[in-house]
């Protein structure tokens, strides 16, 4: 399906496909759909602080945040909330999940949060993969000297690691759809980088093994995930398995509020276009 055959569904979760990221509009009209942020865990730290940065740079849009919890319970009274607002006929809200990838418990907590509000809702793809992401991820590995600042491929110059690995969470389709971020990431670093899962196969262990044959000594890992949905100390201690060192969470980037609220404006334009 692509874009421009968007159509709001009514209480039902709709994925656009394609990773095209539009613009948003720097005007909107009053009964532009609402854009509704969603994230595991409760709607503080690292997402309140997406949330501050997409209001700050997007006046326009109404910018609602909304933890999960285990029932979703919030993010439908924000959905009722919104659909109250606007044109019974119209689309009430534009749901983007805070995540780099597909995650089995936050999909399934959105479909039925989306479903239980009755509401017109669309809801977005995760954020990943993107060549954003990738050079969000870039970043993190570079302000703790485990990359290369610049991109310039110089042959003189030696990089901090031989390797990296990016690490997800979210299960196996998780670390196959981050594939597509290794791919990015390793044409900005010019380095081999593999995909492990932390909670479930390939382990890190098993990347580690495949890179140190290959050559690889100095290996860095790299976490694919804004936060929330990371479970605290996991990333420090598969690093600690495999002697690596580790960069940050990606966490309230600017590249990761800049693709939220792309992720809103891809769906408008395809409505547009319906």
């Amino acid at each position: 399906m692509s874009e421009s055959s968007i159509l709001p569904v009514r209480g039902r979760a709709v994925r656009p496909s394609g990773r095209h990221r539009r613009p948003v509009p720097s005007q909107l009209p009053p009964e532009a759909p609402a854009l509704v942020l969603a994230t595991l865990g409760d709607a503080t730290g690292a997402a309140a602080e997406l949330a501050a940065l997409i209001r700050g740079d997007h006046p326009q849009i109404e910018v609602h945040l909304s933890g999960l919890g285990e029932d979703g319970k919030a993010l439908t009274t924000a959905l009722e909330e919104a659909a109250r607002e606007r044109p019974a006929d119209g689309v009430a809200a534009i749901v983007v999940p805070l995540l780099t990838g597909p995650h089995p418990v936050a999909d399934r907590v959105i479909a039925a949060a989306v479903a239980a509000s009755g509401s017109s809702v669309t809801v977005t793809e995760s954020l990943g993969p993107h060549p954003l992401l990738a050079e969000a991820l870039h970043i993190r590995l570079a302000e703790k000297d485990l990359a290369r600042a610049d991109r310039m491929r110089l042959l003189n110059v030696s990089s901090p690691v031989d390797a990296v690995i990016l690490a997800t969470v979210g299960g196996e389709k998780a670390a196959v759809e981050a594939q597509s971020t290794a791919v990015l990431l390793a044409s900005r670093l010019t380095l081999p980088v593999l995909v492990a899962s932390l909670d479930s196969a390939p382990g890190v262990g098993e990347a580690a093994e495949r890179l140190h044959g290959i050559g690889a000594q100095r290996i860095a890992l790299s976490p694919c995930a804004i936060g929330p949905e990371m479970p605290s100390g996991l990333v420090t201690e598969a690093a600690a398995e495999i002697g690596a060192d580790c960069a940050d969470l990606l966490g309230a980037h600017g590249l990761i509020a800049d693709l939220a609220a792309r992720a809103y404006g891809s769906v408008l334009a395809a409505d547009r276009q319906a």
